[in-house]
């Protein structure tokens, strides 16, 4: 749920706002019960704006209430200095809503304000339209999930746990300019805190989330890389991070892992994957969006995608390409969160088709790998980069596609078969990804959540680039 700032502007003339106060008060109240109908909280101006004094005194009204959005309501032509009054006294993100009406120019109106603040640098969003048309009033709520993620972002903190994973330059950003561009702050964290508290965590907490994963899970012990104790050493890791993220009030992260971790204590691979996940052992709860390889861009991608779509974030490496049949193979160690595997909202039936396998040559320290095949349907792919160092989304749609067991199983042991797969096709040609993408590492969410992204984008001065058709 969003906190909606509705302010209405009129015309400065009071013999004209007289006789249309009343048109313009009830184009107010179908747009409060258009957003109050989708589930959001709405602050309301006492008085609509007909002079430069109310323009300031109403928006500073709004303004206290700190919504994630204000809308200014054009449903009559409205003096722009109004607009230019109130933009300056309303500090968050700001769209202008018109009618469109052959006799009331709201348009006019909203062409006129928007000109203005355009003249000034001042960055706002524009609909036009009737909020009882369900198109109009998505237009609008592309509006309000951007700002509701750019207002989560503001105040919030970033836990690193470990520093840079195998020199990847693009795992790690620059505090100052998190902080700057997005709000978040960045706590550093020294991955020894997780190898010692591990050690704290009560043998019963162990074996009861080794046993529940027994149970719905499909554990492929070795007796060597994966064994019942290194599975509890996983369990226990995941709860030293939980507590952590508690003790910090971390409101996202990411874990280095590589290599002191997988090759001296156990991979963090349970850990990442149940964090990302709506549920563990002990019951349901909310995702904490968490990056592999102490990825910074990653985790701060996943966490925009989060407040979006409100679903787990997938992390995956852009793997390997498929030429014969225009594929990716995006997957990454036991990155996924299990949710992915049918996107179930019972854990059991997401965790009956997910495999702990014992982890490959590349960890000698063990432990389980969390395999999956993801399920199929449409998703929103998307990285922050950086080019010359100024951040850009890249964004591209495509589709998770499943082939049957057989051919699965064909194309996951083409790479590294104990990790999570997900059998991407991407509306870009492969030529035009491999050219202009910035990085490895590559997230997903289901849906179509490209035009949020772009005016995500808008709001935090950060290029869109959008890869392919």
């Amino acid at each position: 749920m969003a906190r909606i700032g509705v302010l209405t502007i009129s015309d400065g003339r009071d013999f004209v706002h007289r006789d249309i106060a009343d048109w313009a008060r009830s184009s107010e109240d179908a747009i409060v019960a258009a957003l109050e109908g989708a589930g959001h909280e709405v602050v309301r101006a006492p008085e609509l704006v007909s002079t430069n004094e109310l323009a300031s005194s109403q928006a500073r009204l709004v303004a206290q209430e700190r919504p994630d959005l204000t809308v200014f309501n054009y449903s009559v032509w409205a003096f722009p200095h109004f607009s230019m009054l109130a933009a300056d006294a309303t500090p968050g993100p700001l769209v202008l809503l018109s009618n469109i009406d052959p006799v009331q120019p709201g348009m006019v109106g909203m062409l006129a304000a928007g000109g203005a603040l355009d003249q000034i640098g001042r960055v706002h969003g524009r609909v036009w339209g009737d909020v009882a048309d369900p198109a109009t009033l998505e237009r609008l709520l592309v509006h309000v999930r951007a700002a509701q993620a750019v207002g989560g972002l503001r105040g919030s903190t970033f836990g690193r746990f470990g520093g840079r994973p195998m020199g990847m330059y693009t795992a790690v950003a620059n505090a100052d300019q998190w902080l700057s561009t997005f709000g978040v702050d960045v706590e550093e964290i020294d991955q020894w805190e997780i190898v010692r508290r591990s050690e704290l965590v009560p043998d019963s907490r162990a074996k009861a989330g080794r046993e529940w994963l027994e149970k719905h899970a499909n554990v492929h012990y070795d007796g060597k890389q994966l064994t019942p104790e290194l599975l509890e050493r996983q369990i226990r890791s995941y709860h030293a991070v939980r507590e952590l993220i508690d003790e910090w009030n971390l409101d996202f992260s990411g874990i280095k892992g590589q290599p002191e971790l997988t090759t001296h204590f156990t991979t963090m691979d349970v850990t990442e994957a149940f964090l990302n996940d709506p549920y563990d052992w002990e019951g349901p709860k909310p995702t904490h969006v968490t990056a592999t390889e102490s990825d910074m861009d990653a985790a701060l991608t996943m966490q925009i995608l989060k407040l979006i779509s409100g679903d787990p974030v997938l992390f995956a490496d852009v793997r390997h390409y498929h030429a014969d049949r225009d594929i990716w193979d995006m997957a990454n160690s036991g990155q996924h969160a299990t949710w992915y595997a049918a996107r179930s909202d019972d854990p059991a039936e997401n965790l009956r088709r997910v495999h702990l396998y014992p982890e490959v040559f590349f960890f000698p320290a063990g432990g389980a790998s969390v395999h999956h095949i993801a399920a199929p349907g449409d998703m929103t792919l998307a990285r922050l980069t950086r080019l010359s160092g100024r951040y850009r989304m890249q964004v591209v749609r495509g589709a998770f596609e499943d082939y049957g067991d057989e051919v699965n199983e064909t194309l996951a042991r083409q790479s590294t078969f104990e990790w999570p797969h997900a059998f991407t096709r991407m509306e870009v040609p492969a030529d035009e990804f491999l050219s202009r993408f910035g990085a490895n590492h590559i997230h997903a969410v289901p849906g179509d959540y490209v035009a949020e992204l772009e005016q995500v984008c808008r709001m935090l001065d950060v290029d869109f680039e959008p890869l392919g058709s």
